[in-house]
């Protein structure tokens, strides 16, 4: 994997997602994309280009622009259901419809819960699309004692559904 676009949308889960990017390793060329609810809580990283949600013509909103992935870390139920529905009136939602229309891989992390009948089938409708949908979800076999702990396999899970190698959790061996 060569470049990979991160959105972060709503502000609760803001931390999450920048651990994702501060955990890709340095190899990979990232453009970030944060809302505008969501910046009040950001510390830009050095190594990463901050997109402006606003510029809907920004370089990720043209299929002639390669990505190799997209990732939303935390994805609101406001910015899935305009992905779902082929609203693409930021930056942030437009690269995702450009994403689904080169077919690329494209990984949302819903964030809230429970789940609205409506959500679901927003979800379903992706997911038979490509999409991965992967909300934050623990796996307590990893035996995670900490926050750090228990970031670093949800990040791990995200990595390797986006074929990205790491050692952020130790892997399950058999009983």
């Amino acid at each position: 994997m060569k470049r990979i676009v991160i959105g972060i949308s709503g502000a609760s889960g803001v931390e999450l997602g920048l651990k994702f990017v501060q955990a890709l390793p340095l190899e990979i060329e990232k453009y970030l994309i944060i809302s505008d609810h969501a910046k009040i809580v950001f510390n830009k990283e050095s190594n990463t280009i901050l997109l402006d949600d606003n510029n809907i013509g920004a370089i990720t909103a043209s299929g002639s622009f390669k990505t190799d992935a997209m990732v939303i870390i935390p994805c609101s139920m406001n910015t899935l259901a305009k992905i779902t529905h082929g609203i693409a009136d930021n930056l942030l939602t437009r690269t995702a419809a450009v994403m689904l229309k080169e077919r690329r891989p494209l990984l949302l992390a819903p964030r809230e819960m429970p789940f609205s009948s409506i959500a679901l089938e927003n979800m379903l409708k992706l997911s038979m699309l490509g999409v991965h949908i992967a909300p934050p979800v623990l796996g307590y076999y990893a035996q995670n004692d900490t926050l750090d702990a228990m970031e670093n396999f949800l990040i791990g899970k995200w990595f390797d559904l986006l074929g990205i190698e790491h050692t952020l959790f130790k892997r399950w061996e058999g009983a």
